[in-house]
């Protein structure tokens, strides 16, 4: 049987939603007398684990981070899908480890390929109950017409289309463009301003949809690097240009944060802040840090995969809380749906559960398993409050090649320093069969393939 279009896959999602909710699968049938919530997913770049003063940064001021997680809900482990952008970005739209959508490595300006076109995004199924959709910031995923936000389910899109480093003449790179939807307004960026310009847009799309709901996506282009800040915030931190960067990022989830309860619309709104993976380690100074873990941008420790994360929705999840429960921006793209009614996909695996629950303190996560993936090998898996390291980190110097596997207990070593493997062989042994039947499913069935070959073989 033919696999349907993407566009017949929306329009049957649609009606998938309504019977799942009169069924009472997955969904709350009060919601149905409720206003549907408005969603802002704050999605920052290579910003890392202790980079708050929450998370204990001595020397950055994140008073409005502070706020949000005053006002709501703190995970301390949160983790992003994998350690690099674009992968972590499509695992967010998606709801799907990268290594199914096949999207395994990094886009560049060279590529005239993006997020496979089967697959059905965030955006595409928040339509289909009316939000409108908007896409702020960094994209990543494609930079060609057909892979841009405006085909993806974005009604509005305003950003850059890939990083703010990707402008290498050598390699042929075009100046850095700012586009807003299909069209170039600038080029090349003043990435002095992208922060600032990013909040005035963000607002301005708020303000446009405050009385329908609405999806906002602000994913920022910093504090990747190169590092850029406005007048306004330069010299200001004391941990130099990257504080600067981040309380520059801080006064721009106030600014979002007080648009919100201007217009009324705060106890309404779910708010989500975290970022799409660990810190630049190369960078030394102009980096981030990941506080007491171990590792950075690029490697599988949890340094690179496990980030801060806030989730504010007034009335709906408590406040100034911290949960130690897992959770994954796979579980965002659940959880969103589920608030807006819509039902998941089912003709695809969908790995993300509805993690508004946990949030809330009700349940126990769902989320059993972490896949450590980095370009197309799996590095790692955690399983309870075990990791197994079975390869090399690439990128990662400090690792040395004397053992074919390392265990932790990222419980009582979120560090991984003190490896068990000797100690606990059947652990070992039990989540080694875990990884080979996790990579067996993929490679059983995965209409992504071909993706992932041409990025091995081109990235």
């Amino acid at each position: 049987m033919p696999r349907p279009t993407r566009r017949e896959f929306i329009r049957k999602a649609a009606f998938g939603a309504a019977g799942a909710i009169f069924s009472g699968m997955n969904f709350n049938c009060s919601r149905l007398t409720q206003t549907l919530p408005n969603i802002v997913i704050i999605f920052v770049d290579d910003m890392g684990y202790g980079d708050m003063t929450r998370t204990g940064h001595p020397t950055i001021r994140t008073p409005n981070l502070d706020r949000m997680a005053s006002e709501g809900v703190m995970m301390t482990q949160f983790y992003t899908a994998n350690p690099v952008c674009s992968p972590s970005r499509a695992a967010l739209l998606t709801g799907r480890w990268p290594i199914r959508t096949g999207v395994v490595k990094v886009f560049f300006p060279f590529h005239n390929i993006g997020l496979p076109k089967n697959e059905i995004t965030l955006a595409d199924l928040l339509k289909t109950k009316n939000y409108a959709t908007g896409c702020i910031g960094k994209w990543h995923l494609g930079h060609k017409k057909e892979y841009l936000p405006n085909s993806r389910g974005f009604d509005y899109y305003y950003g850059i289309p890939y990083s703010n480093d990707m402008d290498n003449e050598r390699r042929g790179d075009p100046p850095i463009p700012v586009m807003r939807n299909e069209e170039i307004v600038e080029q090349p960026a003043n990435q002095d301003l992208l922060t600032k310009n990013y909040t005035r847009e963000a607002i301005q799309f708020i303000e446009r949809n405050k009385d329908k709901p609405f999806f906002l996506y602000l994913a920022h282009t910093m504090p990747h690097f190169p590092l850029h800040v406005s007048d306004n915030f330069r010299d200001t931190s004391k941990r130099g240009l990257y504080g600067d960067v981040i309380e520059e990022i801080d006064w721009s989830v106030g600014q979002i944060l007080d648009t919100l309860k201007r217009l009324g619309l705060e106890d309404n709104t779910f708010v989500v802040f975290t970022s799409d993976n660990g810190p630049w380690k190369i960078k030394k100074q102009d980096g981030g840090s990941a506080g007491l873990l171990r590792g950075y941008k690029a490697t599988t420790w949890e340094g690179g995969m496990r980030e801060p994360f806030i989730a504010k929705f007034p009335g709906r999840i408590p406040a100034n809380t911290v949960t130690t429960e897992i959770g994954t921006t796979m579980d965002l793209f659940v959880t969103c749906l589920n608030l807006a009614g819509v039902a998941p996909p089912v003709d695809r695996t969908i790995d993300g559960h509805d993690m508004l629950p946990v949030l809330q303190g009700k349940e126990k996560s769902h989320t059993e398993k972490i896949f450590y993936y980095y370009n197309d090998k799996l590095n790692a898996i955690r399983v309870g409050h075990y990791k197994l390291h079975f390869r090399k980190s690439p990128g990662d110097y400090s690792w040395q090649d004397c053992d074919p596997y390392e265990l932790y207990d990222l419980l009582t070593d979120p560090s991984e320093k003190y490896d068990l493997a000797a100690e606990k062989p059947e652990i070992v042994k039990q989540l080694s069969r875990e990884a080979d039947e996790f990579r067996a499913e993929i490679e059983r069935k995965n209409e992504n393939r071909d993706l992932i070959e041409t990025l091995m073989k081109n990235g």
